[in-house]
Formats: C-alpha cells, sequence, structure tokens
C-alpha cells in the first residue's frame, strides 16, 4: 500500500440531515461514531460526515500510508503546506496539508 485515496469527508453543520440525504438519494448505509461524525457505507469509497467545530471547510479526499512522516516530508518539498499537525484519532495517526493549488487534502496511517 502507498499513498492511495481511500476515504473521503464531508464537512456538515447537521450531519443528520447530510447522512440522511446521503441515505435517501443514494442507498449508502450511515453508522454513527457518536454526536459529531457518521461513517458512510456502500458509497464506492469510504467516507464520513462531520460536524464537529474542527471540521473542515470543503469536502477533503484523505489518502491512506504506510509512512506517515515519509509522506509529511514529501508534502513539503513538492510544496505543500501543514494546516493540521498529526494527532491521532480512532483508527490511526493523521495530518492535513494544503496542496499548492488550495485544495485541503489529508493523508493517514491506519492504527495496527
Amino acid at each position: 500500500m502507498t499513498d492511495k485515496i481511500d476515504y473521503v469527508e464531508f464537512p456538515s453543520s447537521n450531519r443528520q440531515t447530510t447522512s440522511a440525504f446521503f441515505r435517501a438519494a443514494f442507498g449508502w448505509g450511515i453508522t454513527s461514531y457518536g454526536p459529531d461524525y457518521d461513517g458512510l457505507e456502500n458509497a464506492g469509497i469510504d467516507g464520513g460526515v462531520d460536524q464537529s467545530e474542527g471540521k473542515v471547510a470543503a469536502t477533503m479526499a484523505v489518502i491512506r500510508t504506510d509512512d506517515l512522516d515519509g509522506a509529511e516530508r514529501r508534502v513539503l518539498a513538492a510544496g505543500g503546506s501543514i494546516t493540521r499537525a498529526q494527532y491521532d484519532f480512532p483508527g490511526g495517526r493523521r495530518f492535513h496539508f494544503r496542496e499548492p493549488g488550495g485544495n485541503e487534502m489529508a493523508v493517514y496511517v491506519a492504527s495496527e
């Protein structure tokens, strides 16, 4: 596994409404992970709906890697900027970055 997009996060001001929309419009399954986050199922790619205070402003692609520190070095060397330093989350560790064209993205490594 090397640096593949495998997750997408949708920020929402109301995760219940957004999740209900995805379920009704596309038949996607929803798994609630508390009051601020729902996971999406059977959407073609894993994803989630984020209502937390720290949510990003726009839909964000999330890249899975085997080497988080190496990915961070490559992002910086290629001209990206870190927007959120590495942190632990349920399922692994990740950081956010902005690529030179302005898109915010994240890179994560899964927990063992």
